[in-house]
């Protein structure tokens, strides 16, 4: 059974300012996205699927399938704010849906083999996929209890000279276990060059630049969208009414290892991430891919 890569994409990074996803960073005009697709294609995976959001799709589906279509099998899925396991009062007045959890989710139909989970906007590097592929391919590791895999990196390592970012910290044993993972934002340099960030408590903290990030690289066992439901229909009935909440995936990973019957394995991995957060990151992204097409990776 070949994974699936499943592809977070239908966010329109107001910050960056258009769609990020389609930023040329190739010596041909490459995305981002097209390294990734290479990479898994090249690693094993059998199927991606786009999340997008319907407005996109049109456009959306035009590019990736000339590009994509005669390499690897494509599928399509759609995170809208009405796609939800209950009703929410007054929903007509979100704006944005729900985040990375509940991306996931929308793409629950299509995950019908083991998958792993990616940015669109993240370069994640080879050795993620292969690694990715490697952990989705050994039934061994579901043998006692659900195992998901995080591809983590070096939190100095993912930050942006021109603005903060929102990162998952985790903390892990000393067998690779990832004991925990929270949401923290606001992360970036102060004048001092110490790393400060926000956690989930409104709480600002100094953070170590050797610390282990997520960057919603994921992988997970077959049927594991499942049980993203309970957790969403949770969270919605708490916090859905706010005009911002998110139901963010680190989260419902985190809870899940809170309760008990799983564990997250963090799975090294010496690749380079780039990632374009602001339109300002582009310059120092295309001249690490253009040395790694000089070095013949790509």
């Amino acid at each position: 059974m070949q994974p699936i890569l499943l592809v977070l994409a239908a966010g329109m990074g107001s910050r960056f300012g258009g769609l990020k996803q389609m930023a040329p960073v190739g010596p041909q005009g490459e995305w981002i996205l097209d390294y990734s697709v290479l990479d898994a294609s090249r690693a094993g995976f059998g199927k991606i699927v786009f999340v997008i959001r319907h407005e996109m799709e049109e456009e959306f589906r035009r590019l990736t399938e000339d590009k994509y279509s005669g390499t690897i099998e494509l599928a399509y899925a759609f995170q809208e704010i009405t796609d939800t396991p209950v009703s929410v009062p007054n929903i007509e007045q979100r704006q944005k849906p729900w985040g990375t959890g509940h991306a996931v989710y929308a793409a629950r139909q299509h995950l019908d083999a083991p998958f792993a989970v990616i940015n669109a906007d993240d370069f994640y590097g080879a050795e993620a996929f292969q690694t990715l592929a490697k952990f989705l391919g050994d039934s061994s590791l579901q043998s006692e209890q659900q195992t998901y895999g995080l591809v983590g990196y070096r939190l100095s390592n993912t930050l942006s000279k021109h603005g903060t970012v929102s990162r998952g910290i985790c903390e892990i044993a000393d067998d690779h276990t990832l004991l925990s993972i929270e949401e923290h934002s606001e992360i970036g340099y102060r004048a001092d060059e110490t790393i400060t960030a926000v956690n989930e408590a409104g709480e600002e903290l100094t953070l170590s630049p050797d610390t282990l990030v997520s960057l919603n690289c994921w992988g997970f066992p077959l049927g594991w969208a499942a049980q993203l439901e309970p957790l969403f229909t949770t969270f919605l009935e708490g916090r859905g009414t706010e005009a911002k909440s998110e139901f963010y995936l680190p989260a419902a990973v985190d809870q899940l290892i809170k309760a008990g019957g799983s564990r997250t394995l963090a799975l090294p991995c010496d690749s380079r991430w780039l990632g374009v957060t602001y339109r300002e990151d582009l310059p120092s992204v295309r001249n690490a891919i253009a040395a790694l097409c000089a070095e013949g990776a790509y």
